[in-house]
């Protein structure tokens, strides 16, 4: 006879937050001095004009203006030409 009830096994209680990635403000729409813009892992959108990058790759605005992107050929440390996004405020 069991001198104590059974309990059941905790598998599901180890769940991190989720961690809120993705353009932030969009195509078009006005920005404010620190207001971000897009949060990544890793540099898949490059700063750019007014633009700045944070320590965990956050790219935030640092003057007031439209948001907008656009496409920026670029060569890559093997020689072969690829085409990254790039965001600006203007």
């Amino acid at each position: 006879m069991a001198s104590t009830k059974a309990g059941g096994s905790a598998k599901n209680l180890t769940d991190s937050n989720p961690q809120y990635l993705g353009v932030k403000l969009s195509d078009g729409s006005t920005a404010k001095p620190g207001a971000i813009i897009v949060r990544q892992r890793g540099t898949k959108i490059e700063a750019g004009k007014n633009v700045k990058v944070g320590k965990d790759h956050t790219l935030y605005a640092v003057a007031d203006g439209k948001v907008s992107f656009r496409t920026r050929r670029k060569t890559s440390f093997t020689g072969h030409s690829m085409t990254k996004k790039v965001v600006d405020v203007i």
